[in-house]
């Protein structure tokens, strides 16, 4: 996927950006909505996240961070920014805003990013057929999780868009990059996909 370089400190504007369709829902799965994730690099200041999916009345039961936000309806986008560590985030949002995140090098090992840096803020917003999550990863957030990284013309990073709901009326579990395995895991990196600085 193109990450595109934006020359400017202001609100991305995400009408241009291509995006990431979370099309391969696996693990048994009939309920298939339609979601998306966006990502855009703002130059010399970080990148902006925004993820849709298509769903009226989405389960949102957790309202706090750090609570359990993937048995909801929920989007979540993993990464690792610095291709050169072994580590990677799982940022996991629902529609009230409440997000859980990490950095781990699999499932069992991670550390919470408020243990690390400043929590970044969430934006949710619910509409008539669909639900839509904001936030802004910071450079300097980015380089206290996984140390200094290069962004520069060409760069190339990797992760993965979700779409899921563990505990919702209709367990799903979507994805952007296909994860080859029996099992619903999403921690699995070396099914990432890439993202290319253009």
């Amino acid at each position: 996927m193109s990450v595109y370089n934006v020359l400017t400190k202001e609100k991305a504007d995400f009408s241009d950006v291509p995006i990431a369709e979370i099309k391969c829902y696996k693990w048994a799965s009939d309920y298939t909505p339609r979601a998306y994730g966006q990502l855009v690099l703002i130059k010399e200041s970080g990148f902006a996240l925004k993820m849709t999916a298509y769903e009226e009345n989405p389960k949102a039961v957790h309202t706090e961070y750090g609570q359990s936000v993937y048995e909801d309806s929920c989007l979540e986008f993993f990464v690792r920014f610095n291709k050169d560590s072994p580590l990677y985030m799982n940022f996991e949002m629902n529609s009230n805003g409440a997000f859980l995140a990490s950095v781990r090098t699999e499932r069992k090992n991670k550390t919470n990013i408020h243990e690390l840096t400043q929590l970044p803020v969430v934006r949710a917003e619910i509409f008539d057929n669909r639900w839509t999550v904001e936030t802004f990863f910071s450079l300097e957030m980015i380089e206290a999780l996984f140390g200094k990284c290069d962004f520069e013309k060409g760069s190339v990073f990797c992760g993965n868009f979700y779409k899921c709901g563990d505990k919702t009326t209709q367990p799903h579990f979507g994805m952007w990059s296909s994860i080859d395995s029996d099992r619903a895991d999403f921690h699995r990196p070396e099914f990432f996909g890439q993202f290319i600085i253009v």
